[in-house]
């Protein structure tokens, strides 16, 4: 239902979509391409999104359903900090 009916939002190396929820809190899913690699370079991709986001949510608005889709790159923590400000900056969820 997020893919079809929330807005959607890219960057070069990710997209983001989102919907409104009726929570008091956002909640965040992180996806991967098929090709993106094997498990070890998925759960480190896995590691520094959720990193990244850690250190933005207390600057976004809350109540949202996000899932973050990365596509294959370089995994260095600067590069997806960038991603994910630039991402939250279009969708209209930072504060």
């Amino acid at each position: 239902m997020l893919y079809s009916k929330g807005n959607a939002v890219s960057c070069p190396g990710a997209r983001l979509f989102s919907c409104k929820n009726a929570l008091d809190f956002n909640r965040i899913a992180f996806t991967f391409s098929r090709k993106y690699g094997n498990a070890v370079e998925r759960n480190l991709s896995r590691r520094l999104s959720r990193e990244a986001y850690r250190l933005n949510r207390d600057k976004l608005r809350q109540g949202y359903d996000l899932v973050l889709h990365v596509y294959p790159g370089q995994d260095i923590f600067s590069i997806r900090m960038e991603q994910l400000k630039t991402l939250f900056i279009k969708a209209g969820l930072l504060e």
